[in-house]
């Protein structure tokens, strides 16, 4: 039972028994003969959620109560659960492995899935990758069980539940107890009940009847893991169109000559999209460090660019804004970059003298500052204002990323302007959301004469309005939806306000009054 297309794959997968252990071993010394485990509160009891190796010939294992395992073992040390710290390291130990295959999917909490496809060729084989993987995963402190498959599913399996040799990888498979498929608790205790312990026992029986007993879910399962189903891979990054890399006989030592490697890659790339008639607007290079990890760099642009100049002045912006320098350790044996993201770019016309013309100088360097900007500070702290088409007016602009405006938005609304000599309609600084305030009018429905903010009251000595907006008609039902009575008001010091009262009377019946911005 084998599925002719997943033949063609595959799949390398590795499991990381400890990983919670040996990630706090790195930065944390602990009692060398203290058993760890982890931690977590579960329904208002105290559980293990992690063990180390030494807690786990001890008999702990994960889901214990906090309280049996402390009175099995007086001395353990407990830590509390961590699963942000342990995802982060497992998506750093992901990014190491990307020097095998770009194709490599994250297992969460505690395992990796490598598409190496066409890749095992590099180091010399099969055998040869694994090896030099787990060379590199023993210099991190990390243990790892890895196994070989042609799906994902088979290999998963195979490196978690794997106990005893086998001649080939079908055989292996068909020797896995059925808790491999990882169905609920009550069907893996009914299919040990029924007599059907390994994959082999339950392959040997018609799908059909497996279904009809044990649940649409178990044939599932196991159509994926003998390969008879697809088991699709969800990789972590997905491969970009254009990529390039150098890999070291001898690893470098120096971030500087790795930086001139990165320029030779980033030309080379170029040339590539040259060829292709586009241009990069994101770049992602990745240094391999020979201890087995890897450190990712990342920048955009606002235009689709070939000028390795202008990408090499944003990697030097990055690299100088980065809290954690780029160390090489050991050395860098391998250093790729990439193109996740391109766009059509025709061909320029050249100047005379050399050199492309440009549209103009202050549109250029207008770019250049935004690109400059969004790569030291990051591309949500950038912002560009466009004009909104609704006439509320906490909604009325939208701040979106500077470097996606300029070339990715349609072409903006235009923002309305005062008539020559009038005062602006609309205050220079908008609260939001709007404040409360205490009002008191002549009339119900009148202007306001008086009004407390901050706790300072404030008399109001000239007033425009009101200018009445109406909520957007789909909205009428809820609170949002009121009507507002806006008033530019003046106090006796001068100071000019936004006020609006949120409903009418017949709206509410006691409407409540905002002071929504500040004149300059």
């Amino acid at each position: 039972m084998t599925n002719k297309s997943s033949a063609k794959r595959r799949y390398l997968a590795l499991f990381f028994p400890w990983l919670p252990a040996e990630r706090l071993c790195r930065t944390a010394p602990r009692p060398p003969d203290a058993p760890l485990v982890f931690a977590e509160k579960q329904r208002g009891a105290l559980r293990l959620r992690g063990v180390d190796r030494a807690a786990h010939a001890v008999g702990l294992a994960p889901g214990m109560p906090l309280a049996d395992a402390r009175a099995r073992v007086p001395e353990l040390l407990v830590v509390a659960h961590d699963p942000v710290a342990d995802a982060a390291w497992l998506d750093r130990l992901a990014l190491g492995c990307n020097r095998y295959t770009p194709l490599v999917a994250i297992d969460a909490p505690d395992g990796l899935i490598l598409d190496i496809a066409g890749t095992e060729h590099l180091l010399g084989g099969e055998a040869e990758l694994i090896d030099d993987l787990e060379m590199r995963l023993s210099r991190l402190g990390m243990s790892v069980r890895a196994a070989l498959g042609p799906t994902a599913d088979a290999a998963r399996a195979l490196a978690r539940y794997q106990t005893r040799p086998a001649p080939d990888e079908d055989q292996a498979v068909r020797r896995l107890p059925v808790a491999a498929l990882e169905l609920e608790a009550e069907a893996t205790t009914a299919l040990v009940r029924a007599g059907l312990k390994t994959i082999g026992d339950l392959a040997s029986r018609p799908m059909a009847n497996i279904a009809a007993r044990f649940g649409a879910d178990a044939a599932s399962a196991l159509r994926r893991i003998l390969g008879d189903a697809p088991s699709p891979l969800d990789p972590r990054i997905a491969p970009p169109p254009v990529a390039t890399e150098r890999r070291f006989a001898e690893p470098l030592g120096s971030s500087a000559h790795a930086t001139r490697v990165l320029a030779e890659l980033v030309g080379e790339a170029m040339g590539e999209l040259g060829e292709r008639g586009k241009g990069g607007r994101h770049f992602r290079a990745t240094f391999f460090r020979s201890d087995g990890l890897a450190r990712g760099i990342e920048i955009e642009t606002g235009h689709p660019t070939r000028d390795t100049a202008l990408v090499m002045r944003l990697f030097a912006e990055r690299m100088d804004s980065l809290a954690d320098p780029l160390d090489p350790g050991f050395g860098f044996d391998m250093i790729r970059l990439s193109v996740p993201r391109l766009e059509a770019l025709g061909a320029t016309q050249l100047k005379l003298e050399g050199g492309a013309v440009r549209k103009s100088i202050e549109e250029g360097a207008m770019d250049e500052l935004v690109d400059r900007m969004t790569t030291r500070l990051g591309r949500k702290q950038v912002r560009r204002l466009l004009a909104a088409d609704t006439h509320i007016p906490e909604q009325a602009q939208l701040a979106l990323p500077a470097i996606d405006a300029q070339q990715s938005w349609p072409q903006p609304l235009p923002w309305e302007t005062p008539e020559p000599g009038e005062p602006p309609t609309r205050p220079f600084h908008l609260f939001d959301p709007p404040q409360p305030i205490e009002v008191v009018a002549e009339v119900p429905d009148g202007p306001p004469h008086q009004f407390r903010w901050r706790r300072q009251a404030h008399a109001v000595r000239r007033y425009e309005g009101p200018e009445r907006i109406a909520a957007e008609w789909w909205r009428r039902r809820d609170n949002a939806g009121l009507t507002r009575d806006y008033y530019r008001v003046e106090d006796a010091q001068g100071r000019r306000f936004w006020l609006f009262r949120h409903g009418l009377y017949e709206e509410k019946e006691h409407p409540l009054w905002y002071i929504h911005g500040v004149f300059a």
